[in-house]
Protein backbone atom coordinates (compact mmCIF):
# COMPACT_ATOMS: atom_id res chain seq x y z
CA UNK A 1 0.00 0.00 0.00
CA UNK A 2 1.33 3.41 -0.91
CA UNK A 3 2.36 5.82 1.84
CA UNK A 4 2.16 8.89 -0.41
CA UNK A 5 -0.22 11.48 1.04
CA UNK A 6 -3.36 12.62 -0.74
CA UNK A 7 -1.95 16.13 -1.16
CA UNK A 8 0.97 14.79 -3.19
CA UNK A 9 -1.43 12.72 -5.32
CA UNK A 10 -3.54 15.82 -5.92
CA UNK A 11 -0.56 18.00 -6.80
CA UNK A 12 0.81 15.41 -9.23
CA UNK A 13 -2.56 14.99 -10.92
CA UNK A 14 -3.05 18.74 -11.19
CA UNK A 15 0.40 19.20 -12.73
CA UNK A 16 -0.34 16.67 -15.47
CA UNK A 17 -3.89 17.95 -16.03
CA UNK A 18 -2.66 21.52 -16.40
CA UNK A 19 -0.10 20.43 -19.00
CA UNK A 20 -2.81 18.67 -20.97
CA UNK A 21 -5.13 21.68 -20.74
CA UNK A 22 -2.57 24.33 -21.71
CA UNK A 23 -0.54 22.32 -24.21
CA UNK A 24 2.63 23.15 -22.30
CA UNK A 25 4.66 20.23 -20.98
CA UNK A 26 5.45 19.97 -17.29
CA UNK A 27 8.19 18.73 -14.99
CA UNK A 28 8.13 15.03 -14.00
CA UNK A 29 5.88 14.18 -11.07
CA UNK A 30 8.28 11.71 -9.48
CA UNK A 31 9.46 14.51 -7.19
CA UNK A 32 5.99 14.36 -5.61
CA UNK A 33 5.29 10.62 -5.44
CA UNK A 34 8.68 8.97 -5.97
CA UNK A 35 9.82 6.98 -8.98
CA UNK A 36 9.14 3.55 -7.43
CA UNK A 37 5.64 3.96 -5.99
CA UNK A 38 3.53 2.52 -8.78
CA UNK A 39 0.39 2.30 -6.62
CA UNK A 40 0.61 6.05 -6.05
CA UNK A 41 1.11 6.59 -9.77
CA UNK A 42 -2.07 4.66 -10.58
CA UNK A 43 -3.90 6.77 -7.98
CA UNK A 44 -2.79 9.88 -9.89
CA UNK A 45 -3.94 8.33 -13.15
CA UNK A 46 -7.33 7.40 -11.69
CA UNK A 47 -7.87 10.86 -10.24
CA UNK A 48 -7.44 12.53 -13.63
CA UNK A 49 -9.57 9.91 -15.40
CA UNK A 50 -12.38 10.50 -12.90
CA UNK A 51 -12.30 14.23 -13.70
CA UNK A 52 -12.49 13.50 -17.44
CA UNK A 53 -15.40 11.10 -16.94
CA UNK A 54 -17.24 13.75 -14.96
CA UNK A 55 -16.85 16.08 -17.93
CA UNK A 56 -18.71 13.60 -20.17
CA UNK A 57 -16.01 11.43 -21.69
CA UNK A 58 -16.42 7.64 -21.69
CA UNK A 59 -14.04 4.73 -21.12
CA UNK A 60 -13.94 2.47 -24.18
CA UNK A 61 -10.96 0.28 -23.37
CA UNK A 62 -7.41 -0.02 -22.10
CA UNK A 63 -3.92 0.31 -23.47
CA UNK A 64 -0.88 -1.68 -22.46
CA UNK A 65 2.39 0.18 -22.52
CA UNK A 66 6.07 -0.68 -22.32
CA UNK A 67 5.69 -4.24 -23.61
CA UNK A 68 8.50 -4.05 -26.15
CA UNK A 69 12.15 -4.36 -25.02
CA UNK A 70 13.00 -1.72 -27.63
CA UNK A 71 10.54 0.77 -26.13
CA UNK A 72 11.59 -0.10 -22.56
CA UNK A 73 15.16 0.66 -23.59
CA UNK A 74 14.12 3.92 -25.26
CA UNK A 75 12.46 5.10 -22.04
CA UNK A 76 14.71 3.47 -19.46
CA UNK A 77 12.03 1.31 -17.78
CA UNK A 78 11.81 -2.42 -17.18
CA UNK A 79 8.13 -3.44 -16.87
CA UNK A 80 4.79 -2.87 -18.60
CA UNK A 81 2.00 -0.57 -17.49
CA UNK A 82 -1.56 0.20 -18.52
CA UNK A 83 -3.74 3.22 -19.18
CA UNK A 84 -7.33 4.05 -20.04
CA UNK A 85 -8.73 4.65 -23.53
CA UNK A 86 -11.42 7.33 -23.74
CA UNK A 87 -13.96 7.74 -26.53
CA UNK A 88 -12.37 10.83 -28.08
CA UNK A 89 -8.98 9.12 -28.46
CA UNK A 90 -10.31 7.04 -31.38
CA UNK A 91 -9.13 8.53 -34.69
CA UNK A 92 -9.98 5.49 -36.80
CA UNK A 93 -12.43 7.32 -39.04
CA UNK A 94 -10.58 10.64 -39.20
CA UNK A 95 -9.23 11.62 -42.61
CA UNK A 96 -6.20 13.02 -40.77
CA UNK A 97 -5.08 13.06 -37.15
CA UNK A 98 -5.06 16.61 -35.79
CA UNK A 99 -1.47 16.99 -34.61
CA UNK A 100 -2.35 20.06 -32.57
CA UNK A 101 -4.15 17.76 -30.10
CA UNK A 102 -0.75 16.37 -29.12
CA UNK A 103 2.27 17.79 -27.32
CA UNK A 104 5.21 15.57 -28.35
CA UNK A 105 3.75 12.58 -30.17
CA UNK A 106 5.39 9.32 -31.12
CA UNK A 107 3.79 6.47 -33.07
CA UNK A 108 4.04 2.72 -32.62
CA UNK A 109 2.46 -0.23 -34.41
CA UNK A 110 0.46 -2.66 -32.32
CA UNK A 111 -2.07 -5.44 -32.42
CA UNK A 112 -5.43 -4.38 -31.01
CA UNK A 113 -8.30 -6.52 -29.76
CA UNK A 114 -12.01 -5.93 -29.31
CA UNK A 115 -13.37 -8.12 -26.53
CA UNK A 116 -16.43 -10.33 -26.96
CA UNK A 117 -16.87 -11.08 -23.25
CA UNK A 118 -16.02 -9.70 -19.84
CA UNK A 119 -12.81 -10.97 -18.25
CA UNK A 120 -13.71 -11.31 -14.59
CA UNK A 121 -10.93 -13.67 -13.52
CA UNK A 122 -7.27 -14.28 -14.16
CA UNK A 123 -6.64 -15.96 -17.51
CA UNK A 124 -3.70 -17.51 -19.32
CA UNK A 125 -2.39 -16.51 -22.73
CA UNK A 126 -3.88 -19.74 -24.06
CA UNK A 127 -7.33 -18.76 -22.77
CA UNK A 128 -7.12 -15.14 -23.96
CA UNK A 129 -8.42 -15.74 -27.53
CA UNK A 130 -11.72 -17.05 -26.09
CA UNK A 131 -12.52 -13.51 -24.90
CA UNK A 132 -11.67 -11.75 -28.19
CA UNK A 133 -13.87 -10.97 -31.17
CA UNK A 134 -11.61 -9.14 -33.63
CA UNK A 135 -7.85 -8.73 -34.03
CA UNK A 136 -6.67 -5.48 -35.65
CA UNK A 137 -3.56 -3.87 -37.04
CA UNK A 138 -3.37 -0.62 -35.08
CA UNK A 139 -1.38 2.51 -34.41
CA UNK A 140 -1.07 3.97 -30.97
CA UNK A 141 -0.02 7.60 -30.99
CA UNK A 142 1.62 7.98 -27.61
CA UNK A 143 2.16 11.36 -26.02
CA UNK A 144 3.72 12.67 -22.83
CA UNK A 145 2.71 15.64 -20.79
CA UNK A 146 6.20 15.48 -19.19
CA UNK A 147 8.78 17.70 -20.88
CA UNK A 148 11.25 15.98 -23.21
CA UNK A 149 9.83 12.54 -22.36
CA UNK A 150 11.92 12.67 -19.17
CA UNK A 151 9.96 9.89 -17.51
CA UNK A 152 10.39 7.16 -14.96
CA UNK A 153 7.86 4.31 -14.72
CA UNK A 154 5.90 6.28 -12.11
CA UNK A 155 5.76 9.33 -14.38
CA UNK A 156 4.30 7.45 -17.34
CA UNK A 157 1.84 5.44 -15.21
CA UNK A 158 0.55 8.64 -13.63
CA UNK A 159 0.29 10.22 -17.09
CA UNK A 160 -2.24 7.55 -18.16
CA UNK A 161 0.58 5.39 -19.52
CA UNK A 162 1.50 8.20 -21.95
CA UNK A 163 -1.76 7.66 -23.83
CA UNK A 164 -2.60 9.95 -26.71
CA UNK A 165 -4.73 8.74 -29.63
CA UNK A 166 -5.14 5.56 -31.64
CA UNK A 167 -6.15 4.28 -35.09
CA UNK A 168 -7.57 0.84 -35.87
CA UNK A 169 -6.82 -0.65 -39.29
CA UNK A 170 -7.61 -3.92 -41.01
CA UNK A 171 -9.24 -6.69 -38.98
CA UNK A 172 -9.40 -10.46 -38.86
CA UNK A 173 -11.64 -12.65 -36.73
CA UNK A 174 -9.74 -14.09 -33.80
CA UNK A 175 -10.35 -17.62 -35.14
CA UNK A 176 -8.58 -16.62 -38.37
CA UNK A 177 -5.69 -14.81 -36.67
CA UNK A 178 -2.17 -16.14 -37.17
CA UNK A 179 0.15 -17.09 -34.34
CA UNK A 180 0.54 -13.61 -32.89
CA UNK A 181 4.01 -14.36 -31.50
CA UNK A 182 5.21 -15.04 -35.04
CA UNK A 183 3.81 -12.05 -36.92
CA UNK A 184 6.20 -9.47 -38.36
CA UNK A 185 5.66 -5.72 -38.46
CA UNK A 186 7.06 -2.84 -40.47
CA UNK A 187 6.26 0.86 -40.24
CA UNK A 188 6.95 3.35 -43.01
CA UNK A 189 6.83 7.15 -42.91
CA UNK A 190 6.06 8.67 -46.30
CA UNK A 191 7.24 5.42 -47.87
CA UNK A 192 10.52 5.00 -45.97
CA UNK A 193 10.83 2.25 -43.36
CA UNK A 194 11.27 3.65 -39.85
CA UNK A 195 10.46 0.74 -37.51
CA UNK A 196 10.42 -3.03 -37.58
CA UNK A 197 9.50 -5.72 -35.07
CA UNK A 198 7.62 -8.94 -34.38
CA UNK A 199 4.84 -10.28 -32.22
CA UNK A 200 7.21 -11.92 -29.77
CA UNK A 201 8.56 -8.46 -28.93
CA UNK A 202 5.27 -7.77 -27.11
CA UNK A 203 5.79 -9.66 -23.81
CA UNK A 204 6.46 -12.81 -25.83
CA UNK A 205 3.05 -12.60 -27.52
CA UNK A 206 0.17 -10.09 -27.60
CA UNK A 207 -1.92 -12.84 -26.00
CA UNK A 208 0.48 -12.78 -23.04
CA UNK A 209 0.02 -9.00 -22.91
CA UNK A 210 -3.77 -9.38 -22.79
CA UNK A 211 -3.52 -11.94 -19.99
CA UNK A 212 -1.21 -9.58 -18.06
CA UNK A 213 -3.65 -6.70 -18.52
CA UNK A 214 -6.63 -8.79 -17.41
CA UNK A 215 -4.86 -9.75 -14.18
CA UNK A 216 -3.53 -6.26 -13.48
CA UNK A 217 -6.89 -4.62 -14.17
CA UNK A 218 -8.50 -6.96 -11.65
CA UNK A 219 -5.88 -5.99 -9.06
CA UNK A 220 -6.85 -2.34 -9.51
CA UNK A 221 -10.59 -3.01 -9.42
CA UNK A 222 -11.39 -2.36 -13.08
CA UNK A 223 -12.00 -5.67 -14.91
CA UNK A 224 -12.04 -5.72 -18.70
CA UNK A 225 -15.48 -5.64 -20.29
CA UNK A 226 -17.15 -6.93 -23.44
CA UNK A 227 -16.73 -4.41 -26.25
CA UNK A 228 -13.52 -2.94 -24.82
CA UNK A 229 -10.80 -1.93 -27.26
CA UNK A 230 -7.42 -3.22 -26.07
CA UNK A 231 -4.15 -1.91 -27.46
CA UNK A 232 -1.75 -4.73 -26.64
CA UNK A 233 1.56 -2.85 -26.85
CA UNK A 234 4.28 -1.95 -29.30
CA UNK A 235 5.78 -4.56 -31.62
CA UNK A 236 8.89 -2.46 -32.21
CA UNK A 237 10.53 0.91 -31.55
CA UNK A 238 8.30 3.99 -31.39
CA UNK A 239 9.00 6.79 -33.84
CA UNK A 240 8.59 10.58 -33.39
CA UNK A 241 5.70 11.96 -35.45
CA UNK A 242 6.37 14.62 -38.07
CA UNK A 243 3.55 17.03 -38.92
CA UNK A 244 2.13 16.42 -42.38
CA UNK A 245 3.55 12.89 -42.69
CA UNK A 246 1.71 9.65 -43.43
CA UNK A 247 2.57 6.46 -41.54
CA UNK A 248 1.63 2.94 -42.60
CA UNK A 249 2.18 -0.26 -40.65
CA UNK A 250 1.84 -3.76 -42.08
CA UNK A 251 1.43 -6.75 -39.77
CA UNK A 252 1.73 -10.14 -41.44
CA UNK A 253 -1.44 -12.22 -41.42
CA UNK A 254 -3.57 -9.33 -40.17
CA UNK A 255 -3.25 -6.37 -42.52
CA UNK A 256 -2.29 -2.73 -42.49
CA UNK A 257 -3.17 0.55 -40.78
CA UNK A 258 -2.50 4.11 -41.92
CA UNK A 259 -2.39 7.41 -40.06
CA UNK A 260 -1.94 10.76 -41.77
CA UNK A 261 -1.18 13.81 -39.67
CA UNK A 262 -2.20 17.37 -40.36
CA UNK A 263 0.43 20.02 -40.86
CA UNK A 264 0.74 22.56 -38.10
CA UNK A 265 0.08 25.44 -40.48
CA UNK A 266 -3.16 23.88 -41.74
CA UNK A 267 -4.53 23.86 -38.19
CA UNK A 268 -3.27 27.29 -37.14
CA UNK A 269 -5.95 29.48 -35.69
CA UNK A 270 -8.23 26.65 -34.58
CA UNK A 271 -9.80 27.28 -31.20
Amino acid sequence: MTSVCSQAISEAADRLAQASKTGETCAPIRDLIGREDIDAAYRVQSRNIEVLLASGRRIIGRKIGLTSPAVQHQLGVDQPDFGVLLDDMDCTNDTAVDITRLLQPKIEAEIAFVLRADIAERITAEQAPEFVDGVFAAFEIVDSRVANWDISLADTVADNASAGLYVLGERVDRVDAPDLAEVTMTVSADGAEVSRGKGADCLGSPWEALAWLAATSLEYGAPLRSGDVILSGALGPMVPVTAGSTYTATISGIGSVTARFTTISSEAGKP
